[in-house]
């Protein structure tokens, strides 16, 4: 049994929800801090006041190094694919909030780590803060948070297979070449990346961003990319009706011919 402790900090600043992963060493995830990221992903996706979701690791050293891989020792089999199962309805259920989700890579972002950050929307890196990669085949097995899938989608299937393969840990650049990472910031400190995250965020928030739009492009992109191009459209279609009966949709429209910036409310 898992002593229950917290492992993810919430909070909420000008429409921005962040969860702060934090567990010693790491900030490695076992199964209880799976529970709470599931329970601050709910949380997040009830509270209308939070229109943007910021993903980060506590400290200056990792993002989080996976999952505790004394805990993987330890478990039976049985356990361990309930673990996985879990993990994967969670980072699905982070894909499917129709909310914009933003992983801030200000450390390490290896193996399950990795495989968090991919089930964000955007990945934003402090430059020179760690390194990235699935090296789970040291360990004898593969990436089973959802690894093999999301980085084959992100780069494409013979990359995702050799870097899998290799072990290879890497530094943010080549990331950013691979296409597995938005952009790197170069800041002179953590503090310093963490604000500038906060403002990034904030920008696709009322009064700045229609935020309802920002989180149905999410999920047009999201849910319609392994659809079938018709049913995709289908998908698309649907969320633009939702769009068009709000007041945002009749905001930005009636701005636009007023040649006047719009103010929208997320409603």
């Amino acid at each position: 049994m898992e002593t229950t402790h917290t492992m993810v900090n919430t909070s909420v600043k000008n429409g921005v929800m962040t969860i702060e992963l934090t567990f010693d060493p790491g900030n490695c995830y076992t199964h209880e801090m799976m529970k709470q990221l599931d329970a601050a992903i709910l949380q997040a996706r009830f509270d209308n006041a939070v229109q943007a979701i910021v993903l980060r690791g506590a400290g200056e050293k990792f993002f989080c190094a996976g999952a505790d891989i004394n805990m993987l020792k330890t478990a039976d089999p049985t356990f361990k694919y309930y673990f996985c199962l879990h993990a994967n309805e969670t980072l699905n259920r982070l894909e499917h909030t129709p909310k914009i989700v933003i992983a801030a890579l200000n450390g390490h972002t290896v193996g399950g780590g990795l495989e968090i950050a991919m089930a964000a929307d955007i990945r934003i890196a402090r430059k020179g803060a760690g390194k990235v990669g699935l090296p789970e085949i040291n360990l004898g097995v593969l990436p089973g948070t959802g690894g093999t899938q999301r980085l084959a989608r992100l780069v494409n299937k013979s990359k995702a297979i050799e870097l899998m393969c290799t072990a290879e840990v890497f530094h943010f650049e080549k990331a950013l070449d691979l296409g597995i990472i938005n952009d790197i910031w170069e800041t002179a400190n953590n503090a310093e990346f963490l604000d500038k995250i906060q403002a990034y965020a904030e920008q696709f928030c009322p009064p700045n961003r229609a935020s309802k739009a920002v989180g149905r492009i999410k999920r047009s992109v999201q849910s319609g990319a392994d659809l079938p191009f018709e049913s995709a459209l289908a998908v698309e279609r649907e969320l633009q009706q939702l769009l068009f009966q709000g007041d945002d949709a009749k905001e930005g429209l009636a701005a636009y011919i007023e040649k006047r910036k719009p103010n929208f409310t997320a409603k």
